[in-house]
């Protein structure tokens, strides 16, 4: 929707494959901005779990919204600006963006600086990363290139963290499983028994944003956890 410079909305990039959950624009629809939430959600955990320095626009915690305008350089408008109003309504995202970064600060697991090898490491028995299919089996090359690709699970090996600290010393860290239901409808997940731990607990849900209103959950190795649909969920090893 880039409307705005007068161009035809040719003024940005045009296939953005955007999807806006069934409705374009504002919507009374409560399933509808329940989804959107969600799906706020889905993108700022993959952006704070994963590798790498996470890059936030301004706003983005607050719920933010340029109208579809992915070209906003020339715009002094509200469509630029950040309506900090929207702090009291979005104080739910908030948290979450909250809880995320504190995660990722805690957890050296989640800001490596070195790549992944796939395979042991020094110290661990336990490949540093896996990639597994929602019923616990090995990702393969063809895996990629099937339809339930959009859901997978993540094993992150804390123990096997090849760079040191400030001080030389070895870091080590919780084990971790990353399940992403791409899939509009619940699924469950299995976790393989990789020898990392026999029970893991959910430590965050974009399901279920608010952690008092969270029913704690656990699941055991080889065991099936529900997932909901178009979701994340993270779990950390108990023992």
């Amino acid at each position: 929707h880039n409307e705005h410079y007068g161009e035809d909305g040719y003024a940005g990039e045009r296939p953005t494959r955007s999807w806006n959950c069934g409705v374009e624009g504002d919507t009374d629809d409560l399933d509808v901005q329940a989804l959107r939430e969600q799906q706020k959600r889905n993108f700022l955990a993959t952006l704070f779990l994963s590798q790498g320095v996470p890059m936030l626009l301004h706003g983005d915690e607050l719920g933010r919204t340029q109208g579809g305008n992915n070209n906003v350089y020339a715009q002094d408008s509200e469509i630029a600006w950040v309506d900090w109003e929207r702090a009291a309504e979005y104080d739910v995202l908030t948290e979450f963006t909250a809880r995320l970064a504190k995660l990722r600060r805690e957890h050296p697991v989640f800001r490596r600086r070195r790549f992944f090898r796939g395979r042991p490491v020094k110290g661990s028995p336990l490949e540093d990363i896996g990639w597994y299919t929602p019923d616990g089996a090995e990702m393969g090359d063809n895996d990629w290139d099937r339809g339930y690709a959009r859901s997978v699970s993540v094993f992150l090996n804390g123990e096997a963290i090849r760079e040191p600290d400030a001080r030389g010393e070895r870091v080590k860290d919780d084990q971790f499983w990353l399940l992403f239901n791409g899939h509009h409808e619940d699924l469950d997940f299995v976790l393989p028994d990789v020898g990392a731990g026999e029970l893991w607990a959910v430590e965050l849900d974009t399901a279920a944003p608010l952690r008092d209103d969270a029913v704690p959950r656990s699941v055991k190795a080889q065991a099936p956890l529900s997932v909901e649909g178009r979701s994340v969920v993270l779990l950390r090893k108990v023992f």
